[in-house]
């Protein structure tokens, strides 16, 4: 059984909704799947450990927010190659966040990446819930 690693940066708890529906996903797969907030993240030893890692981030001012941004140069030094991973956030009128953070995890710490970011307004619109649990599951089978 593998183990996935869901860091989630929130403003209004809709990026930790996203974050807790990937983790169900991976779970109806038979993984293991554990979702923490960003600022649960103290040291890039935190980020060991895991088969598969996904960080997501609302998008705020056409960017990924502040803590997003610290964990991601943190985990530049946490050996991510070749791991499994993804990138979502939740969005209003932009959604680039996790476009960006999905960038960075695939060329900068070439991580094997599932085929896109998962950008949702909100968990609870338009089959967002069965779409976040999807996204776990494509997750999951890469880890398979």
């Amino acid at each position: 059984m593998a183990k996935a690693l869901i860091v989630y940066a929130t403003r209004t708890g809709e990026t930790e909704q996203i974050g807790n529906l990937i983790a169900e996903g991976i779970r109806f797969s038979g993984h293991e799947a554990d979702a923490v907030k960003v600022t649960d993240i103290k040291k890039e030893d935190n980020l060991k450990g895991y088969d598969a890692v996904v960080f997501g981030s609302p998008t705020y001012h056409g960017d990924m927010v502040q803590g997003m941004k610290t964990l991601l140069f943190m985990a530049e030094k946490a050996e991510l190659e070749g791991k499994v991973g993804g990138a979502f956030g939740a969005f209003g009128w932009s959604g680039e966040a996790p476009d960006r953070i999905f960038d960075t995890m695939k060329n900068i710490y070439k991580m094997n990446m599932v085929s896109a970011p998962l950008r949702l307004k909100s968990a609870n619109l338009g089959g967002g819930i069965k779409m976040a649990q999807d996204y776990g599951r494509e997750i999951a089978e890469k880890l398979a």
